[in-house]
C-alpha cells in the first residue's frame, strides 16, 4: 500500500458490547467469563488451553441442544474491569500481581499461574480487593 495523499474515513469499533455466536452444547450464565474456543464460538471459561477470553456474558444462554452459532450471546468487554473469584493457596492473586496476566480456572474464578500450562489467559489484573480480582478483558 502507498501512503495517504488525502483524508481517509477510518472505521472504528469501540470496546464494549459484542454479539457473538455460541458453541454447540454450550451453556453460559449471566456474569460468567465468556471465551472463544478453537473454532471461534463462545463458551463458558474452563481450565483448558487455547481459549481466548473475550469478556463477561451479559445474558444467560442455553445452546445445549443447538449447533454452533444457533444462538448469539451479548458479551461485554472493557473499558470496565469486572470482579471475579480469586483462586486459593499458591494460585491466589495478590496486590503484587496488578498489571499481570490472570489465568482461567472456570467461568467465575481466576488464578495467578497458568497451572503448569493447563490454563488460558483471562486478562489483566486491574485490582484485588474484598470483592475479588478485577479483570480487564482486551
Amino acid at each position: 500500500m502507498t501512503a495517504l495523499t488525502s483524508d481517509r474515513q477510518v472505521l472504528e469499533k469501540g470496546l464494549g458490547l459484542r454479539f457473538l455466536p455460541v458453541a454447540a452444547g454450550a451453556v453460559l450464565h449471566s456474569g460468567s467469563i465468556a471465551v472463544l474456543n478453537a473454532n471461534g464460538y463462545v463458551q463458558a471459561a474452563t481450565t483448558a488451553t487455547g481459549l481466548v477470553a473475550v469478556g463477561r456474558s451479559n445474558w444467560a444462554v442455553n445452546n445445549s441442544q443447538g449447533a454452533n452459532g444457533a444462538v448469539n450471546v451479548q458479551v461485554q468487554a472493557g473499558p470496565t474491569a469486572y470482579a471475579y473469584n480469586n483462586a486459593t493457596g499458591a494460585d491466589a492473586i495478590t496486590q503484587a500481581a496488578i498489571g499481570s496476566t490472570a489465568y482461567l480456572v472456570d467461568d467465575q474464578t481466576v488464578a495467578l499461574t497458568n497451572g503448569n500450562n493447563t490454563r488460558s489467559p483471562a486478562g489483566r489484573v486491574f485490582d484485588v480487593d474484598a470483592n475479588g480480582v478485577w479483570i480487564l478483558f482486551s
